[in-house]
């Protein structure tokens, strides 16, 4: 009996707790849907062996994904990326916390199937590039927040993809991203992301400003495409940027109030919630990344620009420091080492091509398209150039000397970076002294032959530049060294006639030391077949191919030769000497 009745009251406190517990079984499940701990979404479009399987099998809800999973990486390895892309859309519906798929998803998206698209069809390309960073941005970083790991891969993608030129249509990503990104930018002045940080949040709180309402409320009545105010801001932006897409009368409300402290407002509020809301900037953090990374002036060295955030590694930059920012534990691992990389690596980026400049040059269409007798022109396509903005310098060797603080106080082994940052000091030499700048190129020298003192820097700054120069080019043959001239000479052209003189410089200058190195090393009587022609005959012809090259615009190229005539007489002179020269030779020939 005594038995019994202590089988009988267990009995009781255990159904008793169940009962209990199946009461609280509701408000944990909300609890934990309101923390986002547990997300299981229906699939969309599965097949109904999948749908049955995954409501079937309850909790071997993780073995269907070990399958799946298992599934989608036999089909990447045998080349059928969008079956794999589909299985890995499944596998994140059904575990949204498994940070491997999402971060194979978007690699399959932004660099398998892109790239299985031809090249002729850059826009279809730029596509799965951005569904593949707008999976990671939009979708897996919002639900894993903490994963270190989805920041890096995203900062990856604009790097290495979009920043890099290992893609045939890298221009094309470099074009969509600075087209999309000019609009939202202002003035570019530390002033104006001052104000872009401190822009209203949310539509209500800008509505509330008497002013901005009445201009809000006259462009409702001007067209009805802004009686949504969901589509409000996205609606005003494209109007200010295409006019033609809407009503005339929109146009002439903002004509109005131009210049007026109601559109000044609404204007920039509406720039800050487009970076909010579409492409996940918060303008503060921005301006923090300016004061942080910003170019210096060559000159004056405390003054501090914006980022240029039209540029695929910026955006790298903004990923990587918000990664290392909410997820990063100032610990040594793979995954935080890696995204450490991206921002010194995307600094040194902008360092050697952080200036892009925009410009139309004719498509490629056959010559017969386009009848000359016809006054047809022939079709253009707008297109990017990189140059390099010798600015970055600082902000990349202040950062990489943090990462190597920051490693070595962990008692960790930082060699690589100052490996990469002694390589970086030794570029940096180069072009600071080629560019024209010898005083800042001797600053770097000396603090290089300070940091990692080493036989090669025992020489002067002018010698070890000469060297520098002489291991680059002691191996090339003739066809390598006209190569290189010519095309030194050609953008010497190109940046003087963009008025960026001190580069100019610098490559005339370098195109010249090339010259004479190479003369010098076959100056010998047997090597008459390797010498160069003269070297005012290489300039003119370089010229010539600059004139001649349609890649550039037409105007930029009709105002190179005025300009060389009136602040260049004496080159002026040497060309058209050359080409009298020319001339002659022609005649004579017969």
């Amino acid at each position: 009996m005594r038995d019994i009745i202590i089988c009988s009251l267990c009995f009781l406190i255990a159904v008793g707790l169940l009962l209990f517990a199946g009461e609280r079984l509701d408000y944990i499940n909300a609890a934990r849907k309101e923390m986002k701990l547990v997300i299981n979404e229906p699939l969309e479009n599965a097949p109904p062996s999948l749908a049955f399987a995954t409501i079937a099998m309850g909790a071997f809800r993780g073995l269907v994904v070990d399958i799946l999973w298992i599934r989608a990486d036999k089909l990447k390895q045998e080349g059928q990326f969008f079956d794999a892309k589909q299985l890995a859309e499944w596998i994140t519906v059904l575990q949204p916390r498994f940070i491997s798929v999402w971060d194979f998803h978007a690699w399959n998206m932004a660099y398998n199937i892109s790239v299985a698209i031809p090249a002729s069809e850059p826009e279809q390309r730029w596509r799965w590039i951005k569904n593949g960073y707008e999976l990671l941005r939009d979708k897996a970083i919002v639900i894993n927040p903490k994963s270190i790991l989805l920041y890096r891969s995203l900062a990856w993608i604009f790097q290495h993809k979009m920043g890099g030129i290992t893609d045939d249509v890298h221009k094309y990503y470099k074009l969509q991203l600075s087209l999309a990104m000019k609009p939202l930018l202002g003035p570019q002045t530390n002033e104006f992301f001052q104000a872009l940080a401190g822009a209203p949040r949310d539509w209500a709180e800008i509505i509330k400003n008497p002013v901005v309402s009445k201009l809000v409320t006259e462009l409702k009545t001007a067209d009805p495409s802004f009686e949504d105010e969901d589509k409000f801001v996205g609606n005003y932006l494209a109007l200010r940027i295409s006019p033609a897409k809407f009503k005339s009368e929109a146009f002439d409300v903002i004509d109005r109030f131009r210049r007026t402290e109601a559109l000044e407002k609404f204007d920039l509020f509406a720039k800050a919630y487009e970076l909010r809301h579409t492409w996940k900037l918060e303008p503060a953090f921005m301006q923090q990344l300016n004061q942080t990374y910003g170019p210096h002036d060559i000159r004056e060295p405390n003054v501090r620009y914006p980022l240029n955030w039209e540029h695929p590694d910026v955006h790298a930059i903004y990923w990587g420091a918000m990664g290392l920012k909410i997820a990063g534990k100032e610990d040594f691992s793979v995954d935080e080492i890696n995204t450490d990389r991206i921002i010194y690596h995307s600094l040194q980026n902008l360092f050697r091509a952080g200036r892009i400049f925009v410009y139309d040059s004719p498509a490629a269409v056959p010559d017969s398209t386009v009848s000359p007798d016809s006054g047809e022109t022939s079709p253009v396509i707008r297109t990017v150039f990189v140059l390099p903005d010798l600015r970055m310098f600082e902000p990349y060797e202040e950062a990489i000397v943090a990462v190597i603080g920051k490693y070595e106080e962990l008692g960790r082994d930082a060699v690589s970076q100052e490996i990469a940052h002694r390589n970086m000091m030794k570029n940096a030499v180069f072009s600071f002294y080629q560019a024209g700048h010898i005083a800042k190129a001797q600053q770097i020298y000396d603090r290089l032959k300070k940091l990692y003192p080493r036989d090669e820097f025992k020489v002067p700054l002018v010698t070890y530049v000469r060297n520098r120069l002489h291991e680059e080019v002691k191996r090339i043959g003739i066809r390598d060294a006209t190569e290189m001239i010519m095309f030194l000479l050609q953008e010497a052209y190109f940046r003087y006639a963009m008025h960026d003189d001190n580069e100019a410089f610098g490559r005339e200058k370098l195109a010249q030391e090339v010259y004479g190195h190479y003369t010098e090393e076959f100056s010998d009587e047997r090597t008459d077949r390797m010498k160069l022609p003269d070297f005012a005959m290489l300039r003119y012809v370089a010229l010539d191919g600059f004139l001649r090259d349609q890649m550039f615009p037409l105007r930029l190229r009709q105002s190179l030769l005025a300009r060389i005539k009136i602040e260049r007489p004496d080159l002026f002179e040497q060309l058209e000497s050359q080409r009298r020269l020319l001339l002659r030779r022609l005649e004579e020939s017969g």
